[in-house]
């Protein structure tokens, strides 16, 4: 009997946890995220494991384009594919954002091992291709 509650109260803990785990991923979806506080982030994270001594610029290069390979999995042999990826399954987009994720997180923290400002540097080249790349006139 005694087992049986300890039973019950462990599936109860169980499914409160995963409740608040869903909603904290809602907030954290709904919730837009500065490339400073990814930043930060990674930074604690790398720190909190001692891993700085691994996060030199080259490593960090070789395993985004490690990460890239892996997303550039998710691709071959589908031939084109539309926007909004129709017929996928929700479990191979859920794949598709951690491997976009991996990417993403490797170039943040291999942006701030080489002292560039990411935010910075990506606004400036979009004024740079605003000037390359004109939009046409719309004349009427």
């Amino acid at each position: 009997m005694e087992d049986e509650k300890k039973a019950t109260i462990a599936e109860e803990v169980v499914k409160e946890q995963q409740q608040q785990e869903e909603e904290e991923k809602k907030e954290t979806a709904a919730s837009d995220v500065s490339l400073k506080e990814l930043s930060k982030k990674l930074d604690d994270f790398a720190k909190e494991r001692d891993w700085e001594m691994y996060h030199a610029p080259r490593n960090l290069l070789l395993a985004m384009i490690a990460e890239v390979g892996e997303l550039s999995e998710l691709f071959m042999w589908r031939g084109e594919v539309p926007k909004g990826l129709p017929g996928w399954k929700e479990a191979e987009k859920e794949h598709l954002g951690e491997e976009l994720s991996d990417v993403l997180l490797y170039l943040i923290r291999l942006s701030d091992m080489c002292g560039v400002d990411l935010g910075d540097a990506a606004t400036r080249k979009i004024v740079k291709n605003a000037v390359k790349y004109p939009a046409p006139s719309k004349s009427t």
